[in-house]
């Protein structure tokens, strides 16, 4: 899927209906390619994030928007997210190793300041959390039940 996302995506290297014409009846293949043009999207900007989620909506949650513009009650920009639940507020974010670095670590924490202040909940995953994806997805979890206390319609 991460091939197929990434054909779709940022490259533009084709649509989903392209893809979808380039699979031949009769071909070999034909049923197991066409199941993974239903997994297919547009908007994710790497393979971690695209595993993320295949990975969430297998765990049952409904499938996140992805790529989302997060702006405050006014309409100010506080920053772009991998994948959301904006009904909610909820927001999940992979972490790559460039977020290590120095200026991306200090962009990271001012956006999610901005964030936390306009009551979004943010959870943030790592390439070490795909090892062990039930914390993570727990973590969502109680994203998803504290909306439910706050009155927000819950996705899980």
């Amino acid at each position: 899927m991460a091939v197929g996302d990434h054909v779709v995506g940022r490259s533009q290297l084709a649509t989903i209906d392209d893809l979808r014409a380039a699979v031949v009846p009769g071909a070999r293949h034909v049923v197991r390619a066409r199941a993974a043009l239903e997994l297919v999207r547009v908007g994710s900007e790497s393979a971690m994030e695209t595993w993320w989620r295949l990975a969430v909506v297998e765990a049952g949650f409904d499938e996140p928007e992805l790529n989302v513009d997060v702006h405050d009650d006014a309409g100010r920009f506080l920053g772009r997210v991998d994948m959301a639940w904006p009904d909610h507020r909820i927001a999940l974010e992979y972490d790559g190793d460039h977020h290590r670095e120095r200026d991306v670590f200090r962009h990271d924490q001012q956006r999610d300041n901005g964030f936390a202040v306009n009551d979004w909940l943010v959870v943030h995953a790592t390439a070490a959390d795909r090892a062990r994806p039930t914390v993570l997805f727990q973590r969502l979890r109680q994203a998803f039940a504290r909306r439910l206390v706050t009155g927000r319609r819950m996705a899980v």
